[in-house]
C-alpha cells in the first residue's frame, strides 16, 4: 500500500500539515519545518515509514524542478521602491550576517573543519533555499554526513532567534510608549510599496496565470543554464533574473503567488528539504550535535553583535536594530507575527497598538526579506563554491 505514490505523498504531507498546525497554535514558536523534519526522522528510524518513501512519493522530484522558479520568485518579492525606503533596515540585516560570518567561519573551522563551517553558515543566514544549495554541494563533494548540519540549523534557529528578538522588540515598544507619554515620539519616515511599477504596459500575458508561470520557468531555465556554463551558482543567476525581470516588467511582483502556484511550489521544495534527511542516522545526529549547537550559539551572538554595531552606525536604537538583524533566523511570517504579538501585548489602547505595530513592521519585514530571500542565497551560493 505504501508503494502507491499518492498514499506515500499523503503520509509525508501529514507531517508538514501537523507542523503547520503546531506552528499556528504556538504562534510560530515551534517552526513547521522542525516538526516535519524531526517527525520524518522518527518515522523512518522506527520503521513506520519505509526508507524510500520519498522516492515512492515522487513529489520530491517535482520539488527539485521547482527550486529554480522559486528563486526567481524570490527576486520579485522586494521592489526597489521598498528597498529605498528602508535602506537602514537592509544595512542592519546585512550587518548581522557579516557579524555572524566573522565569528562562525574561523571559529568553527578551528574547532571542527571548514566544510562544517560552510554547512552551517549559509542556512544560518536564513532560508530553505540556502539549505538546499548547501546540501546539494555537500552531497556532490562526498560530504553527505554533514547534510544533517544545515538541515538542523534551519530547523532549530527560529526556536532560538524568535524569543530573543521578541525581548528586544518589547523593550523598544515600551520605549515608544514612553515617548508617546512625553509627547516626543516621531514615526520613522518610510513607506513601503507592495508592487513595483512595471516598465512594460499591461499586456495580454499578464492576464493569464499559465503565461505568468511560463515566464517564471523560462527565467529559471536561463538561470540554470548560466549556472552550468559559468562558475556562478544557478541560484544567484535565478535571483538576479527575478530582480531585473521585475524591474523591466517581465515579471510581476510576487510572480508565483499571482500565478496561483506559490503554495504547491513551496510544498514541493519542503519535500526536497525533508529528503535531505533521508539518509541521516541517529549516530550522525549525535556526532554532529556539538557543531550544530556551537554554530547556533556563535551565529546568534554574531548576528546580535553585528546588528548592534550597524544600528549604532545608522543611528537606530539597538532595541529596534537587533531584532531586524535577528530576522535572519526566522524570516516571514515569524517577523510579522512578532510585530502583532508585541504591539498587542504592550499597547494600552488601539491607537497605541497601531503606532507600535507600524513602527516595527516595515523594518522587520524588509530585514527578513533582505536576509532570507537575498543574502542567504548569495552567501550560500558563494560559500559552497569554496568547498
Amino acid at each position: 500500500m505504501l508503494s502507491n505514490p499518492l498514499i506515500a505523498t499523503v503520509l509525508v504531507f501529514s507531517l508538514i500539515a501537523l507542523g503547520e498546525w503546531i506552528s499556528i497554535i504556538s504562534r510560530a514558536r515551534i517552526p513547521m519545518l522542525l516538526t516535519a523534519m524531526l517527525g520524518f526522522l522518527l518515522m523512518t528510524w522506527t520503521g513506520i515509514f519505509p526508507a524510500d518513501i520519498l522516492e515512492k512519493s515522487t513529489f520530491a522530484a517535482l520539488g527539485a524542478i521547482l527550486i529554480g522558479p522559486a528563486i526567481v520568485h524570490m527576486g520579485t518579492l522586494i521592489p526597489f521602491s521598498m528597498l529605498k525606503s528602508q535602506l537602514k533596515a537592509v544595512f542592519i540585516a546585512l550587518g548581522g550576517i557579516v557579524g555572524a560570518a566573522i565569528i562562525v567561519l574561523p571559529t568553527i573551522t578551528l574547532l571542527f573543519n571548514y566544510p562544517t563551517a560552510v554547512a552551517g553558515m549559509g542556512p544560518l543566514s536564513g532560508g530553505i533555499i540556502a539549505l538546499i544549495i548547501t546540501s546539494e554541494k555537500l552531497a556532490e563533494i562526498g560530504q553527505s554526513a554533514l547534510v544533517v548540519i544545515p538541515a538542523l540549523i534551519v530547523a532549530f534557529q527560529g526556536v532560538l532567534g524568535m524569543p530573543i528578538a521578541l525581548n528586544f522588540m518589547r523593550r523598544y515598544a515600551i520605549k515608544i510608549q514612553n515617548q508617546l507619554d512625553d509627547g516626543v515620539f516621531v514615526a520613522t519616515d518610510g513607506t513601503s510599496a507592495d508592487t513595483e511599477k512595471s516598465a512594460v504596459k499591461e499586456s495580454a500575458w499578464k492576464k493569464s496565470t499559465t503565461l505568468k508561470l511560463f515566464f517564471v520557468f523560462v527565467g529559471a531555465a536561463i538561470g540554470v543554464s548560466l549556472g552550468d556554463v559559468t562558475p556562478i551558482h544557478y541560484s544567484l543567476w535565478c535571483l538576479v533574473i527575478g530582480i531585473i525581470g521585475l524591474k523591466l516588467g517581465f515579471f510581476e511582483n510576487r510572480s508565483l503567488e499571482k500565478a496561483n502556484s506559490f503554495t504547491i511550489t513551496m510544498l514541493g521544495i519542503i519535500f526536497v528539504v525533508i529528503g535531505t534527511m533521508a539518509d541521516v542516522t541517529p549516530q550522525q545526529v549525535i556526532s554532529n550535535l556539538p557543531s550544530i549547537l556551537t554554530i547556533l550559539v556563535l551565529g546568534t551572538f554574531g548576528i546580535c553583535l553585528g546588528g548592534f554595531i550597524t544600528a549604532k552606525i545608522v543611528k537606530w536604537h539597538p532595541y529596534k536594530g537587533m531584532p531586524v538583524a535577528l530576522t535572519a533566523l526566522f524570516g516571514f511570517p515569524g517577523d510579522y507575527i512578532l510585530c502583532e504579538e508585541v504591539s498587542r501585548s504592550v499597547a494600552r489602547n488601539e491607537k497605541e497598538e497601531k503606532i507600535i505595530f507600524n513602527e516595527l513592521l516595515a523594518p522587520m519585514l524588509i530585514g527578513g526579506f533582505a536576509t532570507v530571500t537575498v543574502a542567504s542565497v548569495v552567501i550560500a551560493g558563494v560559500l559552497v563554491q569554496t568547498l
